[in-house]
């Protein structure tokens, strides 16, 4: 076994799934048009926007960028407010999406708006960043099915082989054109990949968007005719330029902003080699101890926040992660506590 060898201590919350997603089922006419009438509908904005119901009122509008609030949601839970399909429409739109069956029943998506129903308030909508990592599984493995499927027919109502439109077909889960050509959801891979000594310390990087003080690990898109492995050693080496060794397996999750796929390893580098941050990807890169991370951790997210501080201004770096919504949280959250 490799030095530093850990494994991801929970499930990346977007990869959270309890539903059917059987095949079969999009293929059999009389199941799509049978299954209308008792499903449960997921009305999904063009924000990616759904209405919530958390188990205790929050009293207040929650936003992406509001950390306290979502902080005092933590361990809350939520649940997605789906409706009744034939209170919506007599018969599937053509534009719904089948995401699957859970206890026998059908769950489908629809874009949509508050304006749908006079009771939705607004207020009550959040999206998949924010509020994802506070889900129940099947609330979270709907919305990112919904996200993800819905994002992909507003980006492919026009065939890529002869340009004319295309409709869906197969519940939602194809779009077929006018001459017969078929395309299929599309998702773009990507590593991530957390680099670490082997030992006590970790290695987090900024990118230049992103305020002083905000890190993560470190990430890039896979390219065409590479290996996911091969991946992980040209980004770290182009992003940071270290070369890393004992490439491992980690954890996967569906990224739906738009159509991502975020395959999670670890890797180890020397920490007494040059960091050389990529002109324009990268702002900062910097090793941090097990200790420190474990006090950035406790922090919390970094949503909203900041401290206004260069990380390099103490011993002690003022570092703030990502939200629980992302594989890197996982990623660091199962680092830190696989060490003594």
């Amino acid at each position: 076994m490799s030095r530093g060898y850990f494994e991801l201590a929970d499930q990346p919350v977007l990869s959270r799934n309890l539903l059917d997603r059987d095949e079969r089922l999009r293929l059999d006419p009389d199941y799509v048009r049978d299954s209308w009438a008792k499903a449960r509908v997921l009305v999904v904005d063009e924000s990616g926007r759904t209405p919530v119901d958390w188990e205790v009122d929050p009293g207040r509008e929650f936003h992406e960028t509001d950390a306290a609030a979502w902080d005092a949601a933590a361990g809350r839970g939520g649940r997605v407010r789906t409706r009744t399909g034939t209170d919506l429409a007599p018969e599937p739109p053509a534009e719904a999406v089948l995401l699957g069956e859970a206890d026998g029943v059908p769950y489908w998506a629809v874009r949509g708006g508050p304006a749908w129903t006079a009771a939705d308030d607004p207020g009550e909508w959040a999206d998949l960043r924010a509020a994802g990592a506070f889900l129940d599984p099947l609330g979270s493995g709907l919305l990112t099915g919904a996200v993800a499927t819905l994002n992909w027919h507003d980006r492919a109502r026009f065939c890529a082989v002869d340009g004319t439109r295309t409709r869906p077909h197969n519940a939602g889960w194809a779009r077929m054109c006018e001459n017969g050509h078929e395309e299929y959801p599309r998702t773009d891979p990507a590593v991530i990949c957390l680099v670490h000594d082997g030992a006590d310390r970790v290695l987090l990087a900024r990118q230049p968007v992103w305020p002083v003080g905000r890190y993560s690990v470190l990430a890039g898109f896979v390219e065409s005719g590479e290996s996911l492995e091969a991946c992980v050693h040209r980004e770290i080496a182009e992003e940071v330029g270290l070369d890393v060794t004992d490439v491992r397996y980690l954890g996967s999750q569906a990224w739906p902003f738009p159509r991502s796929l975020m395959v999670g390893f670890h890797a180890i580098a020397d920490p007494d080699a040059l960091l050389r941050p990529q002109d324009g990807e990268i702002a900062d890169a910097l090793w941090v101890t097990r200790t420190q991370l474990r006090a950035a951790l406790a922090r919390g997210d970094w949503a909203g926040r900041d401290d206004g501080r260069d990380a390099h201004e103490s011993t002690d770096p003022v570092v703030l992660l990502p939200g629980k919504v992302s594989i890197a949280r996982t990623m660091l959250d199962s680092w830190a506590a696989a060490g003594g």
